[in-house]
């Protein structure tokens, strides 16, 4: 009789809508432990994390995920270092949204049988008794143990617990993010890769939905930029901080700006560059606020022509536009004959990316080719370019 009571309910004897909420709990723990301390701590070394709190995340994964903390660092660096390329292990854009949606628990432990993998991207992980030992020499044991809790605390409702404690890495994380965030959603940044913010508020996967933000700035402790984005992950870092349990790193820079320059140096070099992204995702906004003033005049096109340019806005955020598909550049060269300004403000924007794009530059050369710029932008008489000068002289570097 105690014994059929027990598996009823177990020790907590819950019910339906506390175990629910129970659950979503665990897994928000789980979801913690990735984002603080696999991806922001371990992959990029955005944080430092206290030991015993180090210690609980890799218990808590051990038992909830299964998963070696070298593992997961290597496949994530590897990721950034191979971003969209045939040899990123999880790339939507070579494999397809539908096999790494689905797929992605696949890939991930494909790619963690590749020793070459973890050789090359997995240092700096911890390789203490506990891991040699115990989370890496009993990686299945974990999960069983976490089983047995799950079956003690809530009865046989436990092992539905521990089913959805156990696939709600693999979607969400190897899924989710590694999908969809490479795939669809808004994008702050014209990052170098197809990143997307899939929701500004991350919340759900602690954070990280925020993801184009994240491949812009990947040593970043705190994942939301603008006012209207909320990272949860950044959230808990604060209060470990505030307790004595974390040090932050580092954040990706915020814009200094000043009173604008009389004239462009070095120091206006260097914070250009650390600001890059900012510049390029103003210039973006004032191209397609351009495009809409510029189809506004052109009253002798046709509707299919202004319809197809119209469609450029949401290609006009990327900075190298040989990288749009072959119709929206054949769309992007008729436009560019129908405005000269559209034409200017292309074509400067790709000489601007060469200013810090060109490794084999020197720092004067840098310099003499953004002076250029800069008083070419003054000159052209299109008020995006010369809001876009001014943005620049108006730049200071960081105060460390």
């Amino acid at each position: 009789m105690y014994l059929l009571e027990f598996l009823d309910g177990g020790v907590l004897g819950l019910t339906w809508w506390q175990l629910i909420v129970a659950t979503l709990l665990l897994t928000h723990v789980t979801i913690a432990a990735v984002t603080i301390f696999l991806h922001r701590s371990q992959a990029h070394r955005a944080l430092d994390l206290h030991p015993a709190v180090m210690m609980f995340f890799r218990a808590w994964l051990w038992m909830t995920t299964g998963m070696q903390t070298k593992e997961w660092v290597s496949i994530h660096r590897k990721h950034h270092a191979k971003c969209e390329t045939v040899e990123d292990p999880h790339s939507p854009q070579t494999r397809g949204l539908k096999t790494v949606l689905w797929s992605g628990a696949e890939l991930y432990m494909a790619e963690a049988e590749n020793k070459e993998t973890l050789s090359r991207y997995g240092h700096g992980t911890p390789d203490d008794w506990m891991e040699r030992n115990v989370f890496s020499r009993f990686v299945w044991q974990g999960c069983g143990l976490m089983l047995g809790a799950d079956l003690i605390l809530f009865g046989a409702a436990g092992l539905a617990v521990w089913a959805i404690q156990m696939i709600w890495i693999p979607f969400h994380a190897a899924g989710v993010i590694n999908g969809i965030g490479h795939f669809w959603g808004y994008r702050n940044y014209d990052a170098p890769d197809a990143s997307t913010n899939i929701s500004p508020w991350g919340i759900w996967i602690g954070g990280e939905e925020l993801h184009n933000n994240h491949h812009t700035y990947p040593t970043s402790a705190k994942l939301s930029n603008k006012w209207f984005e909320f990272d949860i992950g950044w959230l808990y870092i604060r209060i470990l901080e505030t307790l004595g349990l974390a040090r932050v790193l580092r954040v990706a820079p915020k814009p200094k700006v000043a009173e604008p320059k009389g004239a462009v140096d070095a120091e206006t070099l260097q914070a250009l560059i650390a600001n890059r992204y900012d510049i390029l995702a103003k210039y973006a906004r004032s191209l397609r606020r351009t495009l809409r003033e510029e189809l506004r005049k052109m009253n002798s096109l046709q509707p299919d022509d202004r319809a197809r340019f119209a469609r450029l806005k949401r290609w006009l955020r990327k900075g190298d536009v040989t990288q749009l598909p072959a119709a929206e550049q054949s769309s992007l060269s008729d436009l560019m004959a129908h405005s000269r300004v559209l034409k200017t403000l292309v074509e400067m924007r790709t000489e601007l990316l060469g200013t810090w794009s060109k490794t084999s530059a020197s720092r004067e050369q840098m310099l003499a080719h953004l002076q250029d710029w800069v008083a070419r932008a003054e000159a052209s008489g299109i008020a995006a370019l010369q809001d876009a000068a001014l943005r620049i002289r108006s730049y200071r570097p960081a105060v460390a």
